[in-house]
C-alpha cells in the first residue's frame, strides 16, 4: 500500500466522497507543496504589545514626532546601534497643488489664532509662531519649485530572544532615538500589521506618517556608515560599525597592494596570514618573505615549500639572473644592470660617482664576458656570478676599481663565499612559498631581502598569475635609499604584472620617513592600521588624516581590531578566524606549544600502536 492510500480517509463501500472530503484527501496525500511551507515558522503568537514569530520575540515602535532641525547623518545613532535591528523608511511623493492649498489654509488658521491672542492681550505661542515661520518658508520654496513635497514614515521593529532581553533593548533605543528628538510609539494591539511593514516588502501597513520636504528627506537616508561588503573577494573581518561583513577583492582596485601598520603582538601578523590562506583558496599564488620564522607552521600545515635562506641551505641564488622575457621597448639588460647596481650598493655601501662609473663598466664586462649583450637572442645564456664580476674588477687600470674589488672578496674568497656566488638552482613552483631568513645576520638580512625581491621579482616578469608577495618588516628595505627605491619599484609595477603586494612593518618612523615609504602607502590600494602606539600615533594620524575619534581607536583598540582603508571608504574592523583558521594562524607562543604537544602527543600514541 502505497503512502497516498494511507492518508486518504476511509471509504464507505458504495459511499462517494464529498468535494471538501476530496480536497482534503488530496492536500494530505500531497504533504508539503510549496516554498511557503518550507520558510514558514513553526507558529507565531502575537500579543498586544510583541509578537513571536518561531522562537524569536518581536516589537515595532513607530514614530509620531520629530526635530524640527535635522542634519545629514542625523539617525547615525540609530542606523548604527549596537543591536540588530529592522528598520523601515517610507516615502510617499505629494502633488504640490494640493498641499498648497493645505498650507495656505493652515497659515491662514495660524495668522488667525495669533491676531487673536493679540487682540485679547494673551502671550502669543511660541510653537505657533515657530510653526508659522516653517509652513512660509516652506510655501515660498513649493512656489518656486525648489522643495518638493512628501509624507514619510519611519519604523523599527526590535527582535530578541526573550521577553526581558526584549524590554531592556526596546528602552535603549527609545532612549537612543529620544536623545535624537524623535517621539516612538509602541504600536501596541498593532504588532502583526507593524511587523510585516518592517519586512522586506515594501508595504506599509500601518501608514503613519509624517511631512517632510525634500531637504529633510534627503537627511533620513541611511548613509551613514560605510560598508564594505562586495560580491567577490575574502572576508577580512567584521564592519564595527554595522555589523556587516568586510569583504574585499584586492585586484579588483587601480592596484592590489596593500601597507599594513601595527605596533608588537597587535595581530598583524595573524591578520596577514588569514589574508593569505583565504587568498590562496581563490586562486592566488602566495610567497612570503619571512625574517622570524612565524609562517612556518602555516606552511608546514598547507604543504607550501618553506626555504630557510642562509649559508648551509642547499638553495642558492644568483643575483644576476636576466628574465629571459623581451618587452617591446625595453632592454631587459640596461634594466637589469641598473637593479645590481642597487643591490651591490646595499652590500658595498655608498659608492662616489667615479666607483658607480667603474662598476657600471665591469657588469656590462661581466655579462660581456658570458656573451651576453642587450641582443635579446643572447640572455638565454648562462648569467654571470659575483666572482666574473670580481675579475672584471680586478681587470681595470682604475683604482677605484681595486677599491671595489676588495670591498666584494669577501663574498668570493672571504668568509661569506658562496652564499651569493652560485647559479640558481630555485624554481618556484608550490603555490605557497616562504622564505625564511631568520637564521641570517642582522648585517646580512637587508641584502637577503633584496637578493630575494629581485629573484621573484625576475621569476614574476617570466611567468605572469595572480600572486600576492608579502614583505613582513618592510622596515628593513626602508633604511637605505637604493632599498627603498627598489621597493618601491615593485610597488609601482606590480599591477602589471598581476602581482599585490603587501608591506608590513611596526616601525612606522622608519618607513614613513623616507618619501619612498609614503610613495608605497600612495601606491596601495587598501590600508590597514591595527593598534597604534602613542609614540606612533601623530605620524600616523598625520599621514592617514585621522579624526580625533579614529586616532583614540587606534591607541584603545584590542588584539585584531582597527581602520581598513580600501579606496575613499574606510571603517573599523575586527579580525575573526573561524576554529580552523586560528590554529593555523595564531602567533600566540602559548597556543604554539599546546599545538606542537598535541601534535607530539598523537604521534606517539600513534607508534605504540
Amino acid at each position: 500500500m502505497n503512502l497516498i492510500n494511507i492518508l486518504k480517509p476511509p471509504k464507505v463501500q458504495g459511499q462517494q466522497l464529498t468535494d471538501k472530503e476530496k480536497r482534503w484527501a488530496d492536500t494530505l496525500a500531497q504533504g508539503i507543496v510549496s516554498v511557503k511551507d518550507i520558510i514558514a515558522p513553526a507558529a507565531i503568537e502575537v500579543d498586544f504589545d510583541y509578537i513571536k514569530v518561531g522562537s524569536t520575540y518581536w516589537r515595532t515602535l513607530f514614530v509620531v514626532g520629530y526635530p524640527r532641525y535635522v542634519q545629514a547623518n542625523w539617525l547615525s545613532p540609530l542606523i548604527n546601534f549596537e543591536h540588530t535591528l529592522e528598520i523601515a523608511l517610507y516615502q510617499y511623493p505629494v502633488e504640490a497643488k494640493g498641499v498648497l492649498d493645505d498650507l495656505r489654509r493652515k497659515i491662514t488658521e495660524m495668522e488667525a489664532t495669533m491676531s487673536s491672542d493679540i487682540q485679547h492681550g494673551h502671550v502669543l505661542d511660541p510653537t505657533v509662531q515657530a510653526a508659522l515661520e516653517d509652513a512660509q518658508v516652506l510655501q515660498e520654496e513649493l512656489v518656486k519649485g525648489q522643495e518638493r513635497f512628501f509624507q514619510f514614515g519611519l519604523y523599527v521593529s526590535i527582535p530578541a530572544d526573550s521577553i526581558e532581553e526584549l524590554n531592556t533593548v526596546s528602552k535603549q533605543v527609545e532612549s537612543t532615538m529620544g536623545a535624537l528628538l524623535l517621539v516612538p510609539k509602541h504600536a501596541t494591539l498593532q504588532m502583526e500589521d507593524a511587523f510585516k511593514t518592517t519586512l522586506p516588502q515594501a508595504t506599509d501597513h500601518l501608514y503613519i506618517t509624517r511631512n517632510m520636504d525634500t531637504t529633510s528627506l534627503a537627511t533620513t537616508f541611511p548613509f551613514t556608515s560605510s560598508s564594505l561588503t562586495s560580491n567577490t573577494g575574502i572576508m577580512y573581518g567584521i564592519n564595527e560599525h554595522n555589523g556587516s561583513l568586510v569583504i574585499f577583492d584586492r585586484f579588483s582596485q587601480e592596484n592590489a597592494n596593500s601597507v599594513i601598520f601595527a605596533k608588537s603582538g597587535s595581530g598583524k601578523s595573524y591578520l596577514v596570514k588569514l589574508e593569505a590562506l583565504r587568498s590562496l583558496m581563490f586562486g592566488a599564488e602566495i610567497i612570503v618573505i619571512d625574517p622570524e620564522e612565524e609562517y612556518k607552521n602555516l606552511c608546514d600545515s598547507i604543504g607550501g615549500e618553506y626555504i630557510s635562506f642562509d649559508f648551509n641551505s642547499p638553495i642558492k641564488i644568483n643575483p644576476f639572473d636576466l628574465s629571459g622575457v623581451y618587452e617591446e621597448g625595453e632592454n631587459e639588460l640596461g634594466l637589469k644592470i641598473l637593479s645590481l647596481h642597487g643591490f651591490f650598493k646595499v652590500i658595498l655601501g655608498t659608492l662616489s660617482p667615479g666607483e658607480d662609473a667603474v662598476l657600471d663598466r665591469a657588469l656590462v664586462a661581466a655579462y660581456k664576458a658570458r656573451g651576453i649583450t642587450p641582443d635579446p637572442a643572447t640572455q638565454k645564456n648562462e648569467p654571470p656570478l659575483v666572482e666574473d664580476l670580481y675579475k672584471a674588477l680586478l681587470g681595470m687600470e682604475e683604482e677605484q676599481a681595486q677599491g671595489i674589488a676588495d670591498r666584494l672578496e669577501k663574498f668570493v674568497k672571504g668568509s661569506l663565499i658562496g652564499i651569493f656566488n652560485q647559479q640558481s638552482n630555485l624554481d618556484i613552483r608550490n603555490t605557497f612559498t616562504v622564505f625564511s631568513i631568520k637564521n641570517l645576520e642582522e648585517e646580512l638580512r637587508p641584502i637577503a631581502i633584496y637578493l630575494i625581491l629581485d629573484h621573484i621579482w625576475t621569476r614574476i616578469k617570466n611567468d605572469i598569475r595572480k600572486r600576492i608577495l608579502i614583505v613582513d618588516e618592510a622596515w628593513y628595505m626602508m633604511q637605505h635609499p637604493d632599498r627603498a627605491t627598489f621597493m618601491y619599484s615593485i610597488a609601482k609595477r606590480a599591477r602589471k604584472y598581476y602581482l599585490g603586494l603587501t608591506t608590513i612593518t611596526q616601525d612606522v618612523e622608519d618607513f614613513l620617513n623616507t618619501d619612498y615609504g609614503k610613495a608605497i602607502v600612495t601606491n596601495s590600494s587598501i590600508q590597514i592600521l591595527l593598534k597604534q602606539s602613542p609614540a606612533a600615533i601623530d605620524r600616523i594620524a598625520d599621514v592617514f588624516y585621522l579624526t580625533e575619534g579614529e586616532r583614540h581607536l587606534l591607541l584603545a583598540a584590542d588584539i585584531g581590531e582597527g581602520i581598513f582603508f580600501a579606496g575613499a571608504n574606510h571603517v573599523a574592523i575586527r579580525v575573526i578566524a573561524s576554529d580552523d583558521e586560528h590554529l593555523l594562524v595564531t602567533t600566540n607562543p602559548e597556543e604554539l606549544m599546546n599545538i606542537k604537544k598535541q601534535a607530539e602527543e598523537k604521534e606517539a600514541g600513534f607508534s605504540k600502536t
